[in-house]
């Protein structure tokens, strides 16, 4: 079930097309033309960054979504959307494209990247 923040969040971006919210451990992804471009938790719209778009994140002084894992702090990809975009549609297209630009770069690095798989030597025999 949807929390009145994803309503919210759904209206914002309701004319930026194919933007969509799936619920998962909690809270919501965000999704556009198919990949992950945001994630809410705790109330708070989070956006995939990556070295091209996180100082643009920092310069806001914004951070990542950071969770505990296995008794440590575990930074992810993603950066507190900046609050002015939950009332101003201009610029939360803005962060959304860079979001979308970011995911779709992480894509394109995750496809090119060699597989690390083994091969099974009693397979080659």
């Amino acid at each position: 079930m949807a929390s009145g923040f994803v309503d919210h969040l759904a209206d914002v971006m309701a004319d930026f097309g194919g933007i969509s919210f799936r619920p998962m451990f909690g809270g919501h992804g965000v999704y556009r033309g198919g990949i992950m471009i945001g994630l809410v938790v705790y109330e708070t719209l989070y956006l995939k960054a990556d070295d091209a778009s996180v100082p643009l994140f920092a310069a806001e002084g914004l951070g990542p979504f950071v969770y505990e894992g296995k008794g440590k702090p575990v930074s992810m990809s993603y950066w507190r959307c900046p609050e002015r975009c939950l009332d101003e549609p201009d610029e939360m297209r803005l962060w959304l494209d860079r979001a979308e630009a970011a995911a779709r770069r992480a894509a394109t690095a995750k496809a090119e990247k060699p597989s690390r798989k083994r091969k099974n030597p009693a397979a080659s025999d």
